[in-house]
């Protein structure tokens, strides 16, 4: 079984700290004036607390979001990966590496993490595949290759 990669729980979160997440997942290159004014804060309050969330790793860092569009010429495929026993934080600092590994999660069922791999071919998805299953710690992977997207909440048009 992995261990959780969250450092605070979010029940130590305030509604002013969930609100200014959304804003910021939302937009993370957003101003802190505009923050500030949205949440109706002084922007020393909106960095403070943003500093304070970056310090107890609830922030642990920003990125890129690609559109539909840019994604929509690259072969993106989940792929379960059952670990064997202790070998799970290996697995999970090997699988950071792989540039085509765009998201982790831990799962419950057969198997221990799903990830999410994006790669431009099918030949490049093969390759990653058997990069993911040849690591010392994987017993086991299953892929699904994505079709299509029906609904997705989070990602920008």
């Amino acid at each position: 079984m992995m261990k959780s990669l969250s450092p605070t729980p979010s029940a130590d979160l305030d509604q002013t700290d969930r609100d200014l997440l959304a804003l910021l997942q939302a937009n993370a290159r957003e101003s802190t004036a505009n923050l500030a004014r949205r949440l109706g804060l002084a922007r020393t309050t909106v960095l403070a607390r943003i500093a304070r969330l970056e310090r107890s790793g609830t922030i642990v860092g920003y990125g890129v979001r690609l559109s539909r569009v840019f994604s929509a010429g690259s072969l993106a495929a989940y792929v379960g990966i059952s670990v064997l026993p202790k070998a799970g934080a290996h697995v999970l600092k090997e699988l950071e590496k792989l540039i085509e590994v765009e998201q982790l999660r831990s799962v419950s069922g057969s198997f221990d993490v799903m990830a999410l791999v994006r790669c431009d071919s099918p030949e490049h998805l093969d390759r990653t595949l058997d990069a993911i299953g040849s690591l010392d710690g994987v017993r086991q992977t299953n892929s699904s290759i994505i079709l299509a997207t029906r609904l997705d909440r989070r990602a920008p048009n």
